[in-house]
């Protein structure tokens, strides 16, 4: 392989892997920051059942954004592996599988949004714990999953500080985002009662790096 081809298919793999992540800042933040909070609420099975139930197409709309999120987890976490395989390709390929991993538990998972759905549109109107029961299978099978998620993004920082052509801040502020979804994703398996909300704004590591995957690491060209 030419060093000319494997500078394209780095540039190649970072313009992937950016505009990727450009399609889950827009997807994910709508399903889980808006539409998710706005119709479901734990303590009142009831309300939350009528209002899925009209609001039919606001969830499907949620549902979809999930979908195209974890999808796009899929492509984003083979594009990084591409793009970081120089750096070590072993780690590279693990880091990789642990986002794989995350994303398909999460597919998984999102199998109870379409029971809920199901159970809304076409089934007992009254069935309002098996929805909230389905509601919770799917947080707490998305929780698990993004701890894994968190391993990923720590994984993802040591090798952006490891490699040559990606900016040590870079590496940083993704092992910081990493700490923050590990948080945010732990805490409510043993301290339901204590908000840990601050740690959601980690994400904002990810979205540097995603900037800077579109506008500098689409420009990669040598290895050293």
């Amino acid at each position: 392989m030419t060093g000319q081809n494997l500078d394209l298919k780095l540039s190649s793999s970072a313009i992937i892997a950016g505009l990727g992540l450009l399609i889950m800042v827009i997807a994910a933040p709508y399903a889980e920051l808006y539409v998710f909070p706005k119709l479901v609420s734990y303590n009142n099975a009831e309300q939350t059942t009528l209002n899925i139930k009209s609001n039919e197409l606001l969830f499907s709309s949620m549902l979809f954004s999930y979908l195209i999120t974890f999808v796009c987890d899929l492509l984003v976490g083979w594009a990084l592996y591409i793009y970081l395989r120089p750096v070590q390709k072993s780690i590279s390929l693990l880091t990789a599988l642990f986002r794989i991993v995350y994303s398909i538990i999460a597919l998984v998972a999102l199998l109870n949004l379409v029971t809920v759905y199901n159970l809304t549109a076409y089934g007992d109107t009254k069935m309002y714990d098996q929805v909230i029961f389905n509601l919770n299978e799917f947080r707490n099978s998305f929780n698990f999953a993004t701890i894994l998620f968190a391993i990923h993004l720590q994984l993802l920082g040591y090798l952006a500080i490891k490699a040559d052509y990606v900016p040590n801040i870079m590496g940083i502020l993704l092992i910081i985002s990493g700490l923050g979804y590990m948080v945010n994703s732990i805490m409510p398996f043993f301290f339901r009662d204590i908000n840990f909300d601050f740690a959601a704004y980690t994400f904002f590591g990810e979205l540097v790096f995603m900037v800077w995957l579109l506008i500098k690491g689409r420009m990669t060209k040598e290895i050293s």
